[in-house]
């Protein structure tokens, strides 16, 4: 049994309302909304458990090198969501950039993305745009998360990502490719510190294929190997987005082989 005195903390990464699946979501994952339920029902039951709750928040502007508006073709469309764009795309003139004098840097971020071997540039929908509905938390988890601050005393760590218009930004930790002139993008050494100091990281949230590998791979990374195990995936908060079901299941079997444990939210404290 899990003793009062651990220290547990909750990771819980981008539960917000475009990645659920109702009415108005810009972006649903199938079964989010279900996931973050779940996750509410555990903060209701067990939050004396907790020490910290982290809850990281997608944040874009409509202007961002993943969305449609930053992207033109040859007769002034924008992509269509869900179009990869690739290297050669930018280099023959299938893709433009809208705006002239963000092509070079356009290129360089697509050729970048392709020299650190990592996910490929897709357009998404406009999503969690920052002051809309879809940037909001899903109501369950407000409401319980509300809760528990004013019962714990405590106050939930909320964690901005995204807001770099010019990088994609899957990881809480670090953008998929990092301005070193913009902290935002950059590990930030406290919060990694403060994570550290858990015996156990439960995680849960949106999309397992997308941001929640991203922040998990990375965080390992920044914890070192000898503490990977402190890493607790609850498999029943965290979907993939629908057709990257296989990218979820690959997250989860290297990381299971790199030491992190599976759990549930009715089994993850017992």
């Amino acid at each position: 049994m899990t003793s009062k005195a651990a220290n547990v903390q909750l990771l819980i990464i981008d539960p917000q309302n475009d990645f659920c699946d109702i009415d108005g979501a810009a972006l649903p994952v199938p079964g989010a909304n279900a996931d973050l339920q779940r996750v509410a029902a555990l903060v209701a039951q067990q939050g004396e458990m907790f020490s910290a709750i982290h809850v990281t928040l997608d944040s874009h502007n409509p202007l961002d090198i993943a969305h449609p508006a930053w992207w033109r073709d040859a007769t002034g469309q924008s992509p269509s969501p869900f179009t990869l764009i690739s290297v050669a795309d930018v280099l023959e003139g299938k893709w433009l950039a809208r705006d002239p004098a963000q092509q070079a840097t356009s290129l360089a971020y697509v050729q970048a993305l392709a020299e650190r071997a990592r996910y490929q540039l897709i357009i998404w929908p406009e999503h969690c745009l920052i002051g809309s509905w879809g940037h909001n938390l899903q109501q369950d988890l407000f409401d319980a998360l509300a809760t528990w601050g004013r019962t714990q005393l405590k106050a939930v760590n909320y964690v901005g990502k995204g807001t770099n218009p010019i990088t994609e930004h899957y990881s809480a930790i670090q953008a998929e490719v990092p301005d070193a002139t913009d902290p935002t993008t950059l590990p930030d050494a406290r919060w990694i510190a403060q994570l550290a100091q858990a015996d156990t990281i439960l995680i849960a949230g949106e999309a397992l294929s997308h941001c929640v590998a991203s922040t998990v791979r990375d965080l390992a990374d920044q914890l070192g190997a000898a503490n990977v195990s402190k890493l607790v995936l609850l498999t029943d908060c965290a979907s993939p987005v629908a057709g990257f079901e296989a990218l979820g299941q690959s997250f989860i079997d290297e990381m299971v082989a790199r030491g992190m444990r599976t759990a549930t939210s009715q089994n993850c404290l017992a």
